[in-house]
């Protein structure tokens, strides 16, 4: 069941706030759109092993990870699984495909590999702009069509980049399956995030090929993806009884202030505001 508390609409698409109610695990497909890109921006943990599979393109066994964003290109099927349930707040943008369809350098190829960074996209202008958009939803103001009207055309444009700069010719230069799972299963631990050199040791790299392969491999800096994991894992700790306090020393952080800054600049809400909203929706 999907509840819409919040609706924006522009001539380049529509914003939606939207509340899931996932009584039990998920497994459907997802509406072919063959005039839009979807977007998708989880503002509360999403259910547990969310990954997604892309049937018409990969192997039916073939399911990756989705991240705190992900994009559906138009036309494309995608089918999402999960093994939780849960409540979840998200932000779902349809942007016209002739909007962003401009911006790219000829007609975009949707590759595997570019289907696969779909589906965890770390850029932080990206994020930034929809946590705008998230803004915007909840507190509408003075000339807000305008507002996302250029939001949406910024957006395009970063979604343009993103996808030209996912470059199949480095795919030979990306990390081993064994590396990157080894990068995500140390992720997933609940403790001080891992710098750059721990990682490499573990993948038996150099930082210099940890960051140049993890890039390939993933389209996006493993410093962002990083940081996204440490925010993602707030979210999950918020959800608990632990004190703002206690999480943010047992996520690394040198102080519950620097907790609070760093949660605020990814989320748009500080970890009290988004520990509140989740209370009143479970």
């Amino acid at each position: 069941m999907m509840t819409v508390n919040a609706e924006l609409n522009s001539t380049l698409g529509t914003a939606q706030l939207v509340r899931f109610h996932l009584p039990d695990p998920i497994d459907n497909v997802m509406r072919e759109n063959e005039d839009a890109y979807r977007l998708d921006l989880c503002l509360t943990p999403r259910p547990g092993n969310a990954r997604a599979c892309y049937p018409n393109r990969w192997s039916s066994q073939r399911f990756e990870r989705l991240g705190n964003v992900f994009l559906v290109p138009p036309g494309e099927k995608m089918q999402a699984r999960s093994d939780g349930r849960c409540q979840q707040e998200s932000l779902l943008l349809q942007l016209h495909s002739s909007s962003v369809d401009e911006w790219f350098d000829g007609e975009l190829e949707w590759t595997s590999r570019r289907l696969m960074a779909s589906l965890d996209i770390r850029d932080a202008n990206i994020q930034g702009l929809l946590l705008r958009l998230v803004q915007e939803a909840r507190q509408p103001g003075f000339a807000s069509e305008m507002l996302v009207e250029l939001i949406g055309a910024q957006l395009a444009i970063e979604l343009s980049r993103y996808c030209n700069n996912v470059d199949t010719s480095t795919v030979a230069g990306g990390l081993a399956a064994w590396r990157l799972r080894v990068i995500d299963e140390r992720l997933q631990e609940v403790q001080a995030t891992p710098n750059l050199s721990e990682l490499a040791e573990m993948c038996r790299l150099s930082v210099r090929q940890l960051t140049r392969g993890f890039r390939a491999s993933r389209g996006c800096s493993i410093g962002d993806y990083v940081a996204n994991s440490r925010i993602e894992h707030a979210k999950r700790l918020l959800a608990t009884d632990q004190s703002v306090k206690a999480i943010a020393y047992t996520l690394g952080f040198s102080s519950p202030s620097s907790f609070c800054c760093a949660f605020r600049r990814a989320t748009g809400d500080t970890p009290g505001q988004f520990r509140q909203r989740f209370n009143l929706t479970h």
